[in-house]
């Protein structure tokens, strides 16, 4: 008679499965790793996720995920700069940063406006967007949100929002390719669509 996992090892390699990225494939290998491993990885992998489960939080400036009320980067006066990055969530804030080319601030939307799945205007950061131009005296706001077709209507729409401020509004230009990612490309491809924005 064939013997599989137990409940709890099923369970755990379930809900890895879930992640993004893995399958059930890769989701039983990496468990397996771990359980051959437990004493010393796995262990610690439960102490960290249990630490970060309960002290993450998300930044009250720009929603970037931080461990205290007000991230590092909104904390630096150096990367006060006038200049506000828009991304679409954390992913592309982090992929941003690895390139290390924009030393300005960001701003986390925490989606895109999609008719599909019923997200509008009200359900992203828009707002608090507006409120940050006026309080940190914004001279440029980038938008850096993916080639997509819903990144795409989400930059128009925040464009003509900010009309009205007056601030200046550009977005990513070469070496973004269409329907591309931000989290999926490389951070020179990245550095290059910075540095190459253009005002929409």
């Amino acid at each position: 008679m064939a013997s599989g996992p137990s409940d709890d090892i099923e369970s755990l390699i379930s809900t890895m499965a879930r992640l993004p990225g893995l399958g059930p494939r890769s989701a039983r290998r990496i468990v397996l790793h771990l359980i051959r491993k437990r004493t010393g990885q796995m262990a610690q992998l439960a102490t960290l996720m249990s630490g970060v489960a309960e002290s993450a939080r998300e930044c009250l400036t720009c929603g970037n995920v931080t461990q205290s009320d007000i991230c590092p980067i909104c904390q630096d006066p150096a990367r006060a700069t006038g200049e506000i990055c828009v991304v679409t969530d954390v992913a592309d804030l982090w992929a941003l940063e690895r390139g290390r080319a924009f030393k300005g601030r960001y701003h986390v939307l925490g989606g895109s406006l999609s008719a599909l799945d019923e997200i509008g205007p009200e359900d992203l950061r828009i707002p608090q967007l507006i409120t940050r131009i006026a309080d940190e005296n914004a001279s440029e706001v980038i938008l850096a949100l993916s080639a997509t077709i819903e990144g795409q209507t989400t930059a128009h729409y925040i464009a003509e929002a900010l009309e009205p401020t007056g601030v200046t509004v550009t977005g990513l230009a070469q070496g973004v390719p269409i329907g591309g990612e931000l989290d999926y490309l490389d951070d020179g491809t990245i550095t290059a669509a910075l540095r190459a924005r253009r005002k929409l």
